[in-house]
């Protein structure tokens, strides 16, 4: 069984750039089965998926008792954002351009056959120039062809995609743009979309929500382990009344029905995504950053 208590985050002024960067220690309680795996594929996927909107990896310092990273430091991430913004919340200017980031992030990582499965507000970092960073990457996973079985515990109750909470085990890419489409929302109300307190209490929150599928609209879903026939048959809510600011700007309605569909075959990819017409007026500057 790995061992390593939480990791402890310092800052440090490099002599050299004048940057300050962030000194993550994780102290290894027992490595008779070497370095924890989370923080090996971490490692390795930071030095990998080199980019504008992913957390940047200096350098790897490695003791016996200790493991220290060495990263970009980024002072704040959307949850500390919006627990820190007003009533009346975000512009609608940042929750795009912060949307558009993101689902730029997740593209990357996709294009080079990972998936995230973690995203929630808190894994993703905003520097002070307002420039998102993905962060967290210790539930990441490679995935391609022949189709690997993944475990279903991963991401974050409240931003878990359906096909997951019902058990499967075979999902794609199609998992992160559900995180990134309760991201949304969220960014929107300042308050999570879903928020069971159980595997079975989300799917129930997001089937009133989102109305309960019929096995015409998915198929596969009588396939999965934890599909019930008798489970509670609800109609559903329209998007712009659970998130009311939607409700005067209709490609933002369409943008997150895509991503929020129950179906994973039928939900948008971030390639799609990053064309749909709500992100039209993203500043060049935001996307053009290198």
């Amino acid at each position: 069984m790995e061992k390593f208590t939480r990791p402890k985050v310092s800052l440090l002024l490099d002599s050299k750039t004048g940057e300050v960067v962030a000194l993550k220690k994780i102290k290894l309680e027992s490595v008779e089965e070497g370095m924890p795996s989370t923080v090996i594929r971490e490692i390795a996927l930071l030095k990998d998926l080199q980019h504008p909107h992913i957390l940047r990896l200096y350098d790897v310092k490695h003791s016996d008792e200790n493991l220290t990273l060495v990263l970009e430091y980024v002072d704040s991430d959307l949850k500390k954002i919006l627990d820190s913004t007003g009533p009346e919340g975000l512009t609608l200017a940042t929750i795009k351009s912060y949307l558009y980031q993101l689902t730029r992030g997740v593209l990357h990582v996709h294009q080079h056959k990972f998936l995230h499965r973690d995203l929630k507000p808190q894994n993703v970092l905003v520097n002070k120039d307002g420039i998102l960073k993905l962060a967290d990457f210790g539930l990441a996973r490679a995935f391609g062809i022949p189709v690997k079985n993944y475990s279903s515990e991963v991401v974050t109750l409240w931003y878990r995609a359906p096909d997951i909470l019902m058990g499967s085990t075979t999902y794609n890419t199609s998992v992160d743009l559900w995180s990134i489409g309760c991201i949304m929302a969220e960014l929107y109300t300042k308050k999570a979309l879903f928020m069971g307190s159980s595997d079975e209490d989300q799917i129930l929150k997001i089937f009133n929500i989102r109305g309960t599928p019929s096995l015409e609209e998915w198929p596969e879903m009588k396939t999965l382990s934890l599909y019930k026939s008798t489970i509670t048959k609800y109609p559903g809510q329209s998007l712009s009344k659970v998130v009311p600011r939607l409700e005067k700007d209709k490609d933002a309605i369409d943008l997150i029905d895509k991503l929020l569909q129950c179906n994973p075959a039928k939900r948008i990819n971030a390639k799609d995504a990053l064309a749909h017409p709500y992100f039209k007026d993203v500043p060049m500057e935001i996307k053009n950053l290198k």
